[in-house]
């Protein structure tokens, strides 16, 4: 995502910074972050990345397409470098932080790489890199590490994020809200913990200020974000701290939708069920990343649940909150599974019937345990894999759709176009990652709730007026 701006001031011709924001939300809460340190440095943000004085580029390094979507924006803006239209070329984010100053190596031409620790540095490190013509590494604190040591050890960025003053790169009526930072989960496939440290919860206070902070810029809408929003507070030893911070959140004037991500099956309990039950502000949607559902699979993907659990989990969500969207996302080829666990796993796609449902093939990720594990799966099979779990879900979208053809909703209107048509989401539907809701004949501003009837489908989306 290219960050837009403008440059003037008395004539006189500003450094201009370009922006590229890339990865998940956690990662786009970073790059508002440094997108609002830049502005308030008094460089100008331009939309034409490609004829900027610095192109500042916020990587992922999560699994490998994440790392060849990196590699391939910072290449393209190397080569603007080399024809003249861009004079550095930094970049930011996990990326740096994984890989270090192999990256250098991997992609010749960048400047400096900025590790999670220095993001709220990146405008001072801006004016280096700009009086600099020596390439340079940010990756551990300044006051451990110096300028230009290489510290990829994950405790080296342990303090937990202060994300207000961000620079906003989701509409104005809705923005994500990260309520902690790093992961101790050590599921045996994932990089996470290794790039962002171990899990730290935000200070109740701090998450409720930028919350605030948030919806007096006009957000209506919270999307609470963590890499496991269901462990906030275990760390600090504080029992049911999401289900409390929660009904705080409730309490703030002007928020009217607060929606769920990343909860980890496991840690869902009684009390967060019930929470989301009564509140008239949570919405009744929840994002569980199950993963897989045999047994012997979950173990070796070092994950504490159970086949049993899971689907005792979603019974229960279920019984409790009958009108609830779920979400989740599931792996498929990991080590060793055999076709009859991939045969359980779609059975179960099929008994639970998600709302919505995302799916990766297992990658090797180096530095993983699973990497190394016996019984590695082909590749064409964890492909054929991946198409049939996603074509089953399919069907179950299309037909929880034709059941809602006439039924009214409630729709939270993103966009409108000049032709009147709008896009917009009802409660079961998160932002970028769902489908929307085509509305006819919009008269409402983004940002405003209105009441439709659904008319009709495309693909997975709904048509309403």
């Amino acid at each position: 995502m290219l960050i837009s701006g403008v440059m003037t001031q008395r004539g006189k011709k500003l450094e201009t910074v370009g922006f590229v924001a890339l990865g998940c939300p956690k990662n786009a809460v970073d790059s508002e972050k440094m997108l609002g340190e830049i502005a308030q440095a008094g460089y100008v943000i331009t939309d034409d990345a490609e004829r900027a004085d610095v192109v500042v580029i916020n990587t992922c390094g999560f699994i490998a397409p994440a790392k060849a979507e990196a590699l391939e924006a910072i290449r393209r803006m190397v080569e603007c470098k080399r024809a003249g239209t861009v004079r550095r070329v930094i970049v930011a984010g996990c990326l740096p932080q994984r890989l270090g100053r192999e990256l250098f190596g991997e992609a010749e031409g960048i400047d400096a790489i900025v590790g999670l620790a220095r993001r709220e540095e990146i405008a001072r490190i801006i004016g280096k890199t700009l009086a600099s013509k020596r390439p340079a590494a940010y990756l551990g604190r300044a006051e451990q590490a110096g300028e230009d040591r290489l510290a990829q050890r994950p405790e080296e960025c342990l303090d937990v994020p202060d994300d207000r003053v961000r620079l906003r790169i989701s509409p104005a009526h809705w923005a994500y809200l990260r309520i902690s930072e790093g992961c101790n989960h050590r599921c045996s496939f994932c990089t996470i913990p290794a790039i962002r440290g171990r899990f730290r919860s935000k200070p109740r206070e701090l998450v409720l200020a930028e919350a605030a902070e948030l919806v007096s810029a006009g957000a209506v809408e919270l999307n609470i974000i963590a890499q496991d929003t269901t462990y906030y507070g275990r760390d600090l030893r504080i029992k049911h701290a999401l289900a409390v911070l929660l009904g705080e959140l409730e309490r703030i004037e002007g928020l009217k939708w607060i929606r769920l991500m990343y909860s980890y099956p496991a840690e869902i309990d009684g009390r967060l069920i019930d929470t989301i039950a009564g509140s008239k502000k949570i919405v009744h949607y929840i994002d569980v990343p199950v993963q897989h559902i045999s047994t012997e699979i979950l173990k070796s993907m070092r994950r504490p649940d159970t086949k049993e659990q899971i689907y005792g989990l979603i019974e229960k969500l279920r019984s409790v909150i009958s009108d609830i969207a779920l979400r989740t996302t599931l792996i498929a080829g990991f080590p060793g599974e055999t076709d009859g666990q991939f045969e359980e796993l779609l059975e179960f796609v099929k008994w639970a019937e998600f709302d919505a449902l995302g799916c990766f093939k297992f990658y090797p990720e180096s530095g993983t345990a699973a990497a190394e594990m016996p019984g590695q799966v082909p590749e064409q099979v964890k492909e054929r894999r991946v198409e049939g779990l996603m074509l089953t879900q399919q069907k179950i979208a299309f037909a929880k759709n034709e059941m809602r053809m006439g039924t009214t909703m409630t729709c939270l209107v993103d966009s409108v176009d000049a032709q009147g048509t709008g896009k917009g989401r009802f409660y079961g539907q998160a932002p970028d990652i769902d489908s929307v809701c085509i509305i006819e004949n919009c008269s409402a501003a983004p940002g405003r709730f209105v009441d439709t009837k659904v008319i009709g489908t495309k693909d997975y989306d709904l048509i309403v007026k």
